[in-house]
């Protein structure tokens, strides 16, 4: 298994907002001055497909109709995953996230003539109020055999537990928190504060209050090869931990990651990081306020 994949799906947003059901946890999310959100984040997402495919990335791009009322469609990581004949479905927190599967990516994609044997579906555990949000919640070391996994209101630990049983990873759970009004709370999604490459992990450690925990995640992602770039907790709040490391169809590596998120990172930062793929990157300045993800979250991968 690698570690990387050269296809990506991506669903093109209709009627983008900050989505209300989402905000009382993700303090990533902000309000969004501008009347034209929606085709704001459109153009943006335009780009950002365009400068994937500029670099010879495979793009399958659903488009979200706007029947459903949908507005954090364009992030599709959270609801499916695929692992290749084997697609994941997942439980998600926000009533108005679960109308996301009407969308039918899996059908689109066996147009694509891309179909899955197996479909493994947690979504029954929305009626206990239980929930993991995919690779929002789970950040996967294909490679090892890995999942490491931060609590939060919408990362249930036995889903996490269940997951790792059924797909054959080790589970590797901890807490990570951001200051909210002086406060310390739980991170929505471990992607906003970790991202794990073929040989490297950037991650927020000042994120991780438990220092027990904190040399734990350290020990394990140094012992398994990966380089550490670390991140601040201001540098997580620019999306630094939000990125991606794909490959072309040729197989050359790259990094996604937003602008906002690339202008944030230090020189030294960035060197080490292009030291293991071009980075590339795009504006995502809409769709990063008012949704409170960034451009690993547009991205769900496509192992096949």
């Amino acid at each position: 298994m690698n570690q990387t994949t050269d296809t990506l799906l991506l669903v093109r947003p209709f009627l983008f907002r900050k989505n209300e059901e989402t905000a009382v946890n993700n303090y990533f999310q902000e309000d969004l001055l501008t009347e034209n959100a929606a085709s704001s984040a459109q153009r943006e997402f335009d780009h950002f497909v365009r400068v994937l495919t500029d670099n010879k990335i495979n793009t399958f791009v659903v488009q979200d109709t706007g029947l459903l009322d949908t507005p954090d469609s364009i992030f599709p990581n959270n609801c499916i995953s695929f692992h290749k004949r084997t697609a994941v479905l997942y439980p998600m927190f926000a009533e108005n996230r679960r109308r996301e599967r009407q969308l039918n990516v899996l059908d689109a994609l066996a147009g694509w003539g891309l179909t899955f044997d197996d479909i493994v579906d947690y979504t029954h555990f929305e009626s206990e109020n239980r929930f993991l949000e995919g690779t929002g919640c789970l950040i996967l070391d294909r490679i090892n055999r890995i999942a490491y996994c931060s609590l939060s209101p919408r990362a249930d630990a036995g889903i996490a537990h269940q997951f790792c049983l059924d797909l054959g990873y080790d589970p590797f759970i901890f807490e990570a928190n951001q200051t909210v009004d002086g406060l310390r709370k739980a991170i929505y999604h471990t992607n906003v504060m970790m991202c794990l490459g073929t040989r490297f992990a950037t991650v927020c450690l000042d994120s991780i209050d438990n220092t027990y925990y904190k040399a734990q995640l350290q020990e394990r992602l140094e012992g398994t090869g990966k380089s550490i770039v670390a991140i601040s907790e201001e540098q997580m709040q620019n999306f630094c931990g939000n990125m991606l490391e794909v490959k072309s169809i040729v197989g050359e590596p790259y990094i996604i990651m937003s602008s906002r998120a690339y202008n944030s990172l230090s020189f030294d930062q960035i060197e080490k990081l292009s030291s293991f793929g071009q980075i590339i990157h795009a504006p995502l300045d809409t769709i990063e306020t008012g949704g409170g993800g960034s451009a690993r979250c547009m991205i769900a991968e496509v192992f096949y």
